[in-house]
């Protein structure tokens, strides 16, 4: 069973990307931290944030 640490860390990168506006350096950072965390790749996550590669050009500020 996951520690409870990782498992407030992981919910808190969930909430942190849904706050942030995608391809912004924030929004990059947290999205490849979790990455990390959790082991997926950054399509899996994209999509659970209901995203797609297209919404999220990775390092691309959207204005």
């Amino acid at each position: 069973m996951p520690s409870r640490d990782f498992l407030e860390r992981r919910n808190a990168l969930w909430a942190r990307l849904r706050e942030l506006t995608p391809s912004t350096a924030e929004f990059e950072a947290a999205l490849a931290e979790l990455c990390a965390l959790i082991g997926w790749d950054r399509e899996r996550v994209l999509a659970g944030l209901g995203l797609t590669p297209q919404d999220a050009p990775p390092g691309e500020e959207r204005t």
